[in-house]
């Protein structure tokens, strides 16, 4: 890995638009086709990019049950231990209404709702993802959502992974379809014959399916433009150096585009981390996209200070962030910008990928600056409500009406004020 002093600002940022600009193009034409054919579309488009000729989009009970049956126990057993975990963390974040009473018998409200549909993009085609099943649906169950849709790219045999039918079924979820990429995210947005248009799409996905999320907006709601994965590890010489290496590369090992960066107070732990990865990058099975990945976007940085590496860690606003330091809880403390902090050495960020409850659909690109990861409050709106007695009325509609023509806006002053008329038998 490529060793800097840190002296400049550093950066995370890889856009969809610069590592894709030319699917941009094809992402537009598929959600056309979509729009305009329906399902005839998706089942081409499922041919052509997936190798799968399907004769039925939706997952049926019977594939349901046999994936379930050949799963392997203990692995069933771990996934509803995990589900439980983030089923229980997340009903923690439900919010009630917030009621508010005025005087007069008067009073405003908060009225929490859950969205009626959301659809969950699961990743698919060489790998399978159940965790992405679990950490998008049980938030969404647990809000009250009433309709929770997932799709996913099919294998070359038409089927999906058993281990995200088996996840889908422990979280909740029965509706789902064998369509993924941008035409699946289309289907989502705009319905087709088979599946019916949600309200909202999450789950992360290539760049296809990122673009085609950016696409879509406004006609749906999305989580984010979730980016290539992304790690920054805040270390001093307490750190150990196979260890730091090791969480460098879980995120490596995820994309090209995927970014590693640790930024640390010591040169020693510096030049044993960079030999490190070497020597772990040889015995990793997706040795190719890993060193893609640590040869473009992997840094080690080390900082004169522990104040100016919590400096840089607050520019970066990275997606996963891990302290190995003394007194890691403190400088926890003192960090502003982060999508997820992992605090100390038994806290590597799988922990929270996998098992620990917290999501791990999180902001990247350093837009960790000012959005969050995902929870419960992402599947409700929220709606105020005012109700206003006469008496209360009475009282404020001439400071109202003030106001009202403050701004030139007659019409809003004449509506407070037509109350005070006196209707007679006018109705």
């Amino acid at each position: 890995m490529k060793i800097e002093k840190l002296t400049n600002t550093i950066s995370l940022q890889r856009s969809v638009e610069q590592a894709n600009e030319n699917h941009l193009e094809t992402v537009r034409e598929v959600i056309e086709q979509v729009k305009q054919k329906g399902d005839e579309a998706l089942f081409t488009y499922t041919e052509k990019w997936d190798g799968a000729k399907l004769s039925s989009l939706k997952v049926t009970k019977e594939e349901m049950e046999e994936a379930f049956a050949s799963f392997d126990p203990q692995l069933i057993e771990d996934l509803e231990e995990a589900a439980t975990n983030i089923r229980a963390f997340h009903s923690q974040q439900a919010r009630q209404n917030i009621d508010f009473p005025l005087a007069k018998n008067s009073y405003i409200q908060y009225k929490i709702s859950p969205l009626d549909a959301v659809g969950l993009y699961v990743p698919g085609g060489t790998a399978a993802y159940p965790s992405s099943v679990l950490m998008n649906a049980i938030p969404a169950i647990v809000a009250g959502v009433k309709r929770v849709v997932i799709v996913s790219p099919p294998s070359k045999n038409g089927k999906l992974p058993a281990s995200v039918l088996v996840a889908a079924r422990i979280a909740g979820v029965s509706e789902i379809y064998k369509v993924g990429g941008a035409q699946a995210i289309a289907a989502l947005a705009y319905g087709t014959e088979t599946i019916k248009a949600v309200d909202k799409i999450t789950g992360p996905g290539n760049s296809f399916v990122a673009l085609a999320k950016r696409e879509v907006f406004g006609k749906v709601a999305i989580d984010m433009i979730a980016g290539p994965s992304e790690i920054a590890i805040l270390a001093d010489e307490t750190a150990y150096a196979d260890e730091v290496a090791s969480d460098l590369l879980a995120q490596a090992e995820h994309d090209r585009f995927a970014c590693s960066v640790l930024v640390t107070t010591s040169e020693k732990l510096a030049e044993r981390v960079s030999k490190e990865v070497e020597k772990q990058l040889k015995q990793l099975p997706r040795e190719e996209i890993a060193r893609a990945s640590i040869e473009n976007f992997g840094y080690i940085y080390i900082a004169e200070s522990l104040e100016q590496a919590i400096s840089a860690i607050n520019e970066l606003a990275p997606e996963h962030l891990e302290i190995m330091t003394e007194h890691a809880e403190a400088v926890c403390e003192k960090i502003n910008h982060a999508g997820a902090i992992f605090i100390g050495r038994f806290s590597s960020e799988p922990v929270g990928d996998y098992f620990a409850g917290t999501n791990h659909v999180l902001p990247t690109n350093s837009t960790a600056r000012f959005s969050s990861g995902l929870c419960v409050d992402d599947f409700v709106k929220k709606t105020s409500v005012v109700y206003y007695s006469e008496e209360m009325w009475q009282e404020h509609y001439p400071k109202i009406a003030r106001l009202a023509r403050l701004e030139q806006l007659e019409g809003h002053a004449r509506s407070v004020e037509s109350r005070s008329w006196d209707k007679g038998d006018s109705n």
